[in-house]
């Protein structure tokens, strides 16, 4: 049935005011062009970038710059590297069904019994936070248990079972990679087409017309399968974060059976990896409420990123210390941990105060005085007013984003463990630098779209983003 103008209009001004209104959460409505050309170059390169780094290991030592100078000089060929790399094979492609299927039954069959008997410890089933169409998903939060489970079971077959090799990670390194690609693509166009043709929730969708923005940055807001499987708290929690500690124990395994010992280097990054690791799984619940659940879509970007990204890129200090063992002298390993514990510290506390606050609406003691804040509202979708309170005091005081700060000093901590004769290990620090100082602007720009004068009043309050007196 043919419009009338009017109604055309009125209808115009519908979506318009519904992208106003959305446009303040997530992903754009609309793709500029530098956006579509950092999209493109991401989809092609991203994948290359993990692949150089692994056979840079396999084939030449952990050295970046050996294969280049290797394929100008003509020393090499691209496809004597690609001949030398392993293939995908039927055993690395059982065990990786196997971890993930074992996983989806910890995640979905499993209830959380940790939150009954570990003091302080939130599981069981939690609140997320509202979705721009005023939503307000349950999640089954076990994902700490999830971690306990697969570690007993781990550290009971390298001691009793010997069902399989502790160093079985790294022995099917890159056959697993190619196992990590094909369902890192394959659930990211899964949720493209779900997105398009049986969304969870059709109002929490984006469309901007742009294939390979879509593809990339997502459609759904939340896609769900059933009422529980959520493909962002899934894919962003499990199979991958579950996987790092015990990759890196396959690493320090490995350097067991190489040279008879596991190096202070080797035991840091294990150590200090492994708190990171944990304090995601102990705070589960918390990171319901951050910027991956509260306000990107789920698309490649998470998707690939957390079944390949993840679990190759994080994890590179360990693969580095297997081929390149490094025993720390006391005071260079006394002074990695130290700063490793020291920014877990500040992250983990700056973290604490936020969510402390939000929980007791601002009545709480933060260093022992009641906090200063900001009160900001915002609209949603349905035109429901919300309101929000913005900390100005404790590490929140010092920048906006000192939670960062902590993370980075930490990251660099990992790095560090290294020592100096390669970059490779330092493409953490490199890589969590841009990705948490993007984040940062994102999320800054984000909410003062969704705050308006009150963002101002804010950042005159708070004036630094992660290093106060410089940025």
């Amino acid at each position: 049935k043919e419009k009338k103008p009017a109604e055309g209009r009125k209808h115009q001004n519908m979506q318009n005011d519904t992208k106003a209104s959305q446009g303040q959460w997530g992903r754009a409505w609309e793709v500029d062009w530098f956006s579509l050309a950092s999209i493109l170059f991401l989809l092609m390169f991203a994948p290359l970038i993990v692949y150089y780094f692994i056979m840079s290991c396999a084939q030449y030592q952990c050295s970046l710059t050996d294969p280049l100078l290797d394929l100008l000089t003509g020393n090499n060929h691209l496809s004597d590297i690609w001949n030398s790399t392993p293939t995908l094979t039927y055993r690395a492609a059982v065990i990786y069904a196997l971890w993930v299927t074992f996983q989806v039954v910890l995640y979905l069959f499993i209830p959380d019994f940790c939150h009954k008997f570990l003091p302080g410890y939130v599981g069981g089933i939690q609140e997320g936070a509202v979705t721009p169409a005023s939503v307000v998903n349950k999640y089954e939060i076990n994902g700490l248990q999830a971690w306990i489970i697969t570690h007993v079971l781990w550290f009971a077959n390298a001691s009793f079972f010997h069902f399989f090799s502790p160093t079985i990670s790294f022995d099917n390194w890159i056959p697993l990679l190619w196992c990590a690609n094909i369902l890192g693509y394959a659930v990211s166009t899964f949720a493209m087409i779900k997105g398009y043709f049986f969304p969870t929730n059709a109002k929490d969708c984006k469309f901007t017309g742009n294939f390979f923005y879509d593809y990339m940055m997502g459609i759904e807001f939340n896609p769900r399968i059933g009422k529980w499987f959520d493909f962002k708290l899934f894919f962003n929690g499990r199979p991958g974060i579950v996987a790092w500690t015990l990759i890196n124990l396959s690493f320090a395994a490995k350097q067991q059976e190489l040279y008879g010992q596991v190096t202070n280097s080797m035991i840091l990054v294990n150590v200090l990896q492994g708190i990171y690791v944990l304090d995601f799984f102990w705070n589960e619940a918390w990171y319901l409420k951050t910027i991956d659940i509260c306000h990107d879509h789920f698309g490649w970007y998470l998707g690939w990123g957390d079944c390949v990204w993840l679990p190759y890129l994080y994890t590179l200090q360990g693969l580095y210390l297997v081929y390149h063992p490094v025993q720390l002298c006391t005071a260079h390993a006394i002074g990695v941990l130290m700063l490793g514990l020291l920014g877990y510290y500040i992250f983990r506390m700056t973290n604490h105060q936020k969510d402390l606050f939000r929980r007791t609406s601002g009545n709480c003691r933060i260093w022992g005085k009641k906090p200063q804040y900001i009160e900001c509202s915002y609209t949603s979708v349905d035109g429901t007013k919300y309101y929000s309170k913005l900390m100005t005091s404790g590490f929140w005081g010092w920048a906006r984003h000192f939670n960062y700060t902590g993370d980075l000093m930490g990251s660099l901590a990992y790095c560090l463990a290294c020592g100096f004769e390669h970059l490779l290990p330092y493409f953490y620090i490199i890589y969590m630098t841009i990705l948490l100082t993007h984040r940062c602007l994102r999320d800054e720009h984000r909410c003062s779209s969704k705050y308006g004068k009150d963002w101002k009043r804010y950042t005159a309050a708070v004036p630094y983003r992660l290093l106060p007196g410089i940025f």
